[in-house]
């Protein structure tokens, strides 16, 4: 079984995309299109969990205060941690990240 190559061109044409916009109306517009509310909400949710993980909030406070679970949290945390760096790298650039 061959692994489905990261990112793929269409990925790419996307992030390429992204990269246009100017400002954070652009980015509201753009990921409201792109996306369903709950999709947003869920993108959202996470950003949140990193930044309450940076922060050093345990994974109970943050499942209590966002209403998600442990698991959910425990997920955020691993690609927070042993990820490709992206979300270390906004979160330094965001000045909430743990060093």
């Amino acid at each position: 079984m061959t692994q489905n190559p990261y990112p793929t061109q269409e990925m790419q044409e996307l992030f390429s995309a992204i990269l246009k916009l100017k400002n954070e109306t652009e980015a509201a517009k753009f990921f409201r299109d792109l996306l369903t509310l709950p999709e947003l909400r869920e993108f959202a949710n996470r950003w949140q969990i990193v930044k309450l993980l940076c922060q050093n909030k345990s994974y109970l406070e943050i499942s209590q205060k966002l209403k998600v679970s442990t698991t959910t949290v425990s997920r955020v945390a691993h690609w927070l941690n042993h990820g490709l760096g992206g979300y270390k790298t906004i979160a330094e650039r965001s000045k909430f990240s743990k060093k």
